[in-house]
C-alpha cells in the first residue's frame, strides 16, 4: 500500500505541475490560435491575389494552380513556425527543420523519377512548345494532345488510343508539331510512261492540283521530275494544306490523287505498270528462246519417227 500510495503522490504533483503550467500558457495558447486562424486567412488571401496576378501573365491552368498552391503552402509553414514560438516550442521549430530537411532528401532519392516529372511539366507549362489541340509526334506515338498536366502529356492516336506520356520523356525526346504553323505540306510521288511528253504532263498535274481540298492558294503547287525508274519516270507534286486535324492533310493528299488520275484519263496520259523482263540465259548455257527453238525441232523429230514406224 506504501507502494502506491507514493506512486499516487507522484502522479497527483505531475498533473498539479501540468496544470500550472497550463495555467500560465493560457494567454500563449490563446495568442497561438489567433496566429493559426489569421496565417489560414492570411494564406488564403495571398493565394487568390497571386491567383488573379498570374492570369495576368500566364493562361496555363496547371501552372498557375501550382505556383498558387506552393504560395499558400509557403505562407502555411511560415505562420505554423510563429504559432510554435509562440507556444515557446522553439526545440520543436528546430528538430522539425532538420528533420524536413532529412525527410526531403530521403524522398529526393526515392522519388526522383516524379520530381523530374514534376519538372518537366513545370518548364513545358512556361515554354509552352504546344497546346491542347495539336497534332503532335514524339517517342513513337503520334496524335493529338487531349490533356497536359504537370506530371503527363495524355495523346490521343489517330487509332483511338489514349497514351498517358511522362512529362520527362516528352522533355527530353524530339518532338515534332504538326499543328505550329496552321499548314503542312504533301509530297506526292507518281510515274508516268517514257512515252509522254513531260512538261504537258507537268502542266496538267499542276492544272489538277488548283482546286484540291484545303490547299494553300498564297502557294504554288510544284511538280519535279526527280527519277528514271524501272518502267516509269518518277516526279513529285508538292502542295500545301491548311492542316489543323490529320483529316485535313489525308482528305486531302486522297483528293489530289483522283484529280490527277482523272486529269491522266482524260488526256490519255499513262501510269505504266511495272515492267519486268526475264533472261534465263547463264554463262556457258542457252538463252530461253534458243532452248523454245530446239524444244520445237525435237518435238517434230518424234512425231516423224513415230509415223514411220508405224
Amino acid at each position: 500500500m506504501t507502494d502506491i500510495n507514493k506512486s499516487l503522490g507522484l502522479l497527483l504533483d505531475k498533473l498539479q505541475n501540468w496544470g500550472q503550467h497550463i495555467f500560465l500558457m493560457l494567454p500563449n495558447i490563446f495568442v497561438a490560435l489567433l496566429v493559426l486562424i489569421a496565417t489560414f486567412v492570411v494564406a488564403r488571401l495571398v493565394r487568390n491575389t497571386m491567383d488573379r496576378v498570374f492570369r495576368r501573365f500566364s493562361h496555363s491552368a496547371a501552372l498557375i494552380n501550382l505556383f498558387t498552391t506552393l504560395v499558400y503552402i509557403a505562407v502555411l509553414i511560415v505562420g505554423f513556425f510563429f504559432v510554435l514560438s509562440v507556444l515557446q516550442l522553439d526545440k520543436v521549430v528546430l528538430s522539425l527543420l532538420a528533420g524536413v530537411g532529412i525527410i526531403g532528401l530521403a524522398l529526393g532519392f526515392a522519388f526522383q523519377d516524379i520530381a523530374a516529372n514534376f519538372i518537366s511539366g513545370v518548364i513545358i507549362a512556361v515554354q509552352k512548345p504546344f497546346k491542347v489541340g495539336d497534332m503532335i509526334e514524339t517517342n513513337d506515338y503520334f496524335g493529338v494532345i487531349e490533356r497536359i498536366t504537370l506530371r503527363t502529356i495524355d495523346i490521343r492516336q489517330t487509332t483511338g488510343e489514349l497514351v498517358l506520356l511522362p512529362n520527362k520523356m516528352v522533355f527530353e525526346n524530339p518532338l515534332t508539331n504538326f499543328s505550329a504553323s496552321g499548314t503542312r505540306r504533301i509530297d506526292l510521288e507518281v510515274g508516268v510512261s517514257y512515252a509522254e511528253d513531260l512538261e504537258q504532263v507537268q502542266q496538267v498535274v499542276i492544272e489538277a492540283l488548283e482546286d484540291v481540298k484545303n490547299r494553300v492558294k498564297t502557294k504554288d503547287v510544284e511538280v519535279m521530275f526527280d527519277a528514271f525508274g524501272d518502267s516509269a519516270i518518277n516526279f513529285k507534286a508538292r502542295f500545301w494544306v491548311s492542316y489543323h486535324r490529320q483529316a485535313d492533310y489525308v482528305l486531302a493528299k486522297s483528293d489530289a490523287i483522283i484529280r490527277i488520275k482523272k486529269a491522266f484519263d482524260a488526256r490519255d496520259i499513262l501510269i505504266p505498270f511495272p515492267i519486268r523482263t526475264l533472261d534465263f540465259a547463264i554463262k556457258g548455257g542457252d538463252k530461253l528462246s534458243d532452248q523454245l527453238q530446239a524444244a520445237s525441232v525435237n518435238g517434230k523429230k518424234g512425231q516423224q519417227t513415230g509415223e514411220n514406224n508405224h
